[in-house]
């Protein structure tokens, strides 16, 4: 028999957690995974649109890392399952890469608006999408206990989205839209 997508156990509102609780569709802990989920498939369209290999292979490494961290959120708090360990080691990754593109760019004096070319606005989808999960990880963290390296993890996360769409802008030669307000 052939595996269906479609279980037909969330048509009153529910779903099921790893562990085998269920809870409403709109409880802090689905609103938490599905914001990761969401978070995924915007940096999935941003690595399907950039260059060079490296920042691709980097953005996969990253979806995966969400996975993980999905995978911690979707389960049954206090749950033994054999999950994938929480990636806190990239943060230090991404805080160097960071770095790496700080130090080709011109320093911000300046706020500045998303835009200028598709992939740049996309890297400042991702890091929108982004700051909400982290949102909803706190919302949750409040209510139950959750990894406080989810929360780093995610924070660190959309600097990179940030400091990604100024190196895009840099490397696409495109510049910058600085947000100049009208007073």
């Amino acid at each position: 028999m052939a595996f269906k997508i479609y279980t037909k156990t969330g048509d009153k509102g529910d779903t099921g957690l790893f562990g085998g609780t269920r809870l409403p569709k709109d409880d802090f802990r689905i609103e938490a995974y599905g914001t990761i989920d969401e978070l995924n498939a915007v940096v999935g369209m941003l690595a399907d649109e950039v260059d060079p290999p490296a920042i691709i292979d980097f953005l996969r490494q990253i979806q995966n890392d969400l996975f993980v961290i999905g995978s911690h959120l979707a389960t049954v708090p206090g749950k033994s399952l054999h999950l994938p360990e929480l990636p806190i080691e990239k943060v230090g990754i991404m805080e160097k890469q960071m770095d790496e593109w700080d130090a080709q760019l011109v320093p911000l004096k300046n706020f500045i608006l998303p835009g200028g070319h598709p992939v740049i606005s996309k890297a400042h989808l991702a890091r929108c999408v982004c700051r909400r999960a982290e949102r909803r990880v706190i919302s949750l963290a409040r209510k139950e206990e959750v990894s406080p390296d989810i929360v780093i993890y995610l924070n660190r996360l959309s600097d990179l989205f940030f400091m990604l769409a100024r190196k895009l802008a840099h490397d696409l030669q495109v510049e910058e839209i600085k947000w100049e307000p009208k007073v």
